[in-house]
């Protein structure tokens, strides 16, 4: 099993989840919450499994970060075979879609893109809540290729297992891929930075900040004693730690 980070930058996050490129020059200024928008794509002997899609950030060419990330890699987006979402905040699906000119099309377009369907519901019940993007969000749902998930665990394929366990979000679903003795663990906004183990803390971002809170703890034994693999999505430094 191989892990490729896809960071697509650091970022600080406005309270109306606007974000703004942290650069040498802004990092001590710019106001909001400090965070890396960092995907990570899985490759198994099976698939090409992305775990989240970013916010599609672009450099100054106008092309999308991970494509150019993927590309280092000499991995194309076509090769991409599974797309998970653990939920559906803007920095999250928003790098999901592109624009091809003749509309909008699935910026990877043989994977199968899992979407948990009580967190679309949850979504759509708070149009206010700017963590999410609903003009991606409307474009995204009405792909072809969306595999619709309703259980509150369950597997994708033979690596695959998941869980809606909430938290930061009422349905947020974490996700582990297992291969060849290997355990792999992303617990997305639950577990977004390696800091959130060392402070038992509720967070007042978080939907049920104590449930967070509680999840970590129990993973935070799980992973130390089976040796998972865990990905850090919003950690400014580090990308993958092992307990």
């Amino acid at each position: 099993m191989k892990i490729i980070p896809l960071k697509e930058g650091n970022f600080s996050a406005s309270s109306t989840k606007d974000f703004t490129l942290l650069t040498d020059e802004n990092f001590d200024t710019v106001k909001g919450i400090k965070m890396s928008v960092q995907p990570f794509l899985i490759v198994t002997e099976d698939d090409y499994t992305l775990l989240d899609a970013g916010i599609g950030w672009k450099n100054a060419e106008g092309k999308t970060v991970i494509s150019g990330l993927l590309e280092k890699e000499n991995i194309k987006p076509e090769q991409i075979t599974k797309l998970l979402l653990s939920h559906l905040h803007k920095d999250h699906i928003n790098g999901s879609i592109q624009n091809s000119g003749n509309g909008f099309t699935s910026a990877f377009p043989n994977a199968e893109i899992y979407i948990q369907k009580r967190e679309l519901a949850f979504a759509m019940e708070n149009k206010e809540n700017s963590s999410f993007d609903f003009d991606t969000l409307e474009k995204l749902v009405s792909l072809p290729n969306i595999v619709w998930m309703d259980e509150d665990q369950g597997r994708i394929g033979n690596r695959i297992s998941f869980e809606v366990v909430g938290g930061h979000t009422p349905f947020m679903q974490v996700f582990w891929i297992r291969e060849n003795g290997e355990t792999v663990f992303y617990g997305a906004d639950d577990l977004p930075q390696e800091s959130y183990l060392k402070y038992h803390l509720a967070y007042k971002s978080d939907s049920d900040g104590r449930k967070a809170m509680e999840l970590r703890q129990k993973w935070q034994k799980k992973a130390a004693d089976e040796q998972w693999k865990i990905l850090l999505y919003h950690d400014l430094d580090k990308a993958v730690i092992q307990i």
